[in-house]
């Protein structure tokens, strides 16, 4: 068992218990492991103590963090988008597919792709020349899933697995001692609508989160939120665009399309990283 699987064992257990504020003890025993080796292992996973996660993880921290989030719109203009400026720990740029490579369908494109271990379980990512086109979490090595529907997006395309090319967009992402020196670049497939809505998240600093509602009014669409939630659902890139950091307006985490205890997980392991500026318990 990954270290992953047994931290979203002890989030599914703790996310169960919130009300009873499981100690380390009750939740180490229900991971049939020793307290002082659940704390290394937690802290070694999330940076953090399992006490400052358990926090983290709670609706009313999130609620919190609801009401102290400056709107999309004020995010934007102090972060300067439209220079290309740091949107959040990474450098990432948002680039979509033009109508005609579209309607080439991958034609004369080589496609990098590889399986990767992460901090929240199996990953699969894909890259063309100009970006990543895939990232989506995976429960087991088995890659057959995405690749066909990778294959289907692009039917023309040259499909090669190539684990050392995509190797440092793991570091990248996931080695938060290591910053990356260029941007990350997204080379995505979307409506206009869903383009929007995905550049509107990359404007939600890590630790964060925002409402459906408030991206909808960020976009323009201010009675759009459902059409939102859509788009939310059918991000293409996992973590760097950060579709985890939307939440419900009551301070729920609402659905995630790679699995609510993996958006707990994510959501609380970027939250207790935020905090690390305070003192830990």
């Amino acid at each position: 068992m990954s270290d992953y699987d047994r931290i979203a064992r002890a989030i599914a257990f703790i996310t169960c218990q919130a009300k009873a504020q499981p100690t380390l003890n009750e939740v180490a025993a229900h991971l049939h492991m020793s307290a002082f080796h659940f704390q290394r292992l937690f802290s070694r996973w999330a940076g953090v103590t399992p006490k400052r996660f358990l926090q983290a993880l709670t609706v009313e921290r999130a609620k919190q963090l609801l009401r102290e989030s400056k709107s999309l719109v004020e995010v934007s203009d102090s972060v300067g988008l439209s220079s290309g400026s740091r949107l959040y720990d990474h450098f990432v740029q948002l680039e979509a597919v033009t109508p005609g490579e579209f309607k080439l369908a991958g034609a004369g494109l080589s496609i990098d792709y590889a399986l990767h271990d992460t901090p929240f379980g199996y990953a699969f990512i894909a890259i063309t020349p100009r970006g990543i086109c895939n990232f989506s979490f995976l429960e087991s090595t088995d890659m057959g899933e995405p690749l066909n529907a990778l294959g289907k997006k692009w039917p023309h395309a040259s499909l090669r697995e190539n684990k050392h090319r995509t190797q440092s967009i793991i570091n990248a992402l996931f080695n938060i001692q290591k910053k990356v020196d260029r941007p990350l670049s997204l080379h995505v497939t979307g409506t206009n609508f869903q383009i929007n809505v995905w550049k509107a998240l990359l404007r939600i600093p890590p630790g964060m989160v925002t409402s459906y509602s408030d991206i909808a009014a960020a976009i323009g669409h201010p009675k759009s939120a459902r059409a939102v939630g859509l788009a939310v659902g059918a991000n293409p890139v996992a973590f760097l665009i950060p579709c985890h950091r939307v939440i419900q307006q009551s301070g729920a985490l609402g659905g995630y399309h790679w699995g609510i205890i993996r958006k707990h997980a994510i959501h609380a392991w970027e939250s207790a990283r935020s905090d690390q500026s305070d003192s830990l318990d």
